[in-house]
């Protein structure tokens, strides 16, 4: 029933696009139909493809890289007092710089290659990813965890087998989030300095009026998201079958 909500929307958001172009009556190099932007899809499909899946693989690398920062740091925080102390304000700090500003620097400190685009993903998944399992892993019923230490359990055992499970649905919230945006992080890595990449191929398009190709590469990294969003849902909600929310859906 989700992808068919999900291909309704589409088709009426479709619909919306093909009726302000009708109606506005907006040239192919403001606006063009979606027509003309399926037809530059197929007319270039291994362009795309090829810049595509470089992109993919520097979304799929933030997000595995920024979930286990985030995670780590997390716990690193439940753990420690002294550092929670010490982790915070940089979070705090991390949100409060634009992160985007940073993506010149990070071009010229890790070059034009994929290493600087990872780290913009990173950047702008660590936050979501540490806060919602830190609020987690902070919020686990204060019962579970006297009884566990009643029975002996150490520290390390009740943030591994109580803690952690407990976090695991603020955690899958975050990764929702961090799979909406790590795309952000790559493509404005392109913008700056790249040559490879759905975000460079959006920027050499618009340079040279092929708006409806532009339109092509931005459809494309649409689906991506979506694509990383519903797999990252239907993951988590796999892992926690035992949760009432989850049960409440079966």
């Amino acid at each position: 029933m989700k992808i068919v909500r999900v291909i309704i929307t589409m088709t009426v958001l479709i619909g919306i696009w093909q009726a302000i172009v009708w109606i506005a009556k907006t040239p192919p190099y403001i606006l063009p139909g979606p027509g003309r932007v399926v037809s530059a899809l197929i007319d270039n499909t291994e362009l795309i493809a090829s810049h595509a899946l470089y992109t993919f693989a520097e979304i799929l690398l933030g997000l595995a890289i920024g979930t286990c920062l985030g995670v780590t740091s997390a716990l690193v925080m439940t753990r420690f007092a002294p550092a929670r102390r010490w982790l915070l304000p940089v979070l705090v700090v991390s949100q409060a710089l634009p992160v985007f500003a940073l993506a010149p620097l990070l071009v010229l400190w890790l070059g034009y290659g994929m290493g600087s685009k990872v780290a913009m993903a990173v950047l702008i998944i660590f936050f979501p990813v540490t806060a919602a399992c830190y609020d987690g892993l902070r919020h686990t019923n204060s019962g579970w965890i006297d009884l566990a230490r009643t029975m002996g359990a150490s520290r390390s055992a009740v943030i591994r087998n109580i803690r952690l499970p407990a976090a695991l649905p603020a955690l899958a919230s975050g990764l929702r989030i961090a799979a909406a945006v790590a795309p952000i992080g790559a493509v404005v890595g392109e913008w700056v300095g790249s040559s490879k990449g759905l975000g460079y191929l959006m920027l050499h398009a618009n340079a040279r009026m092929q708006i409806d190709l532009m339109f092509a590469a931005l459809l494309t990294l649409a689906v991506f998201a979506i694509a990383l969003y519903f797999s990252i849902d239907r993951l988590m909600k796999h892992l926690l079958k035992w949760h009432p929310e989850t049960l409440s859906r079966l």
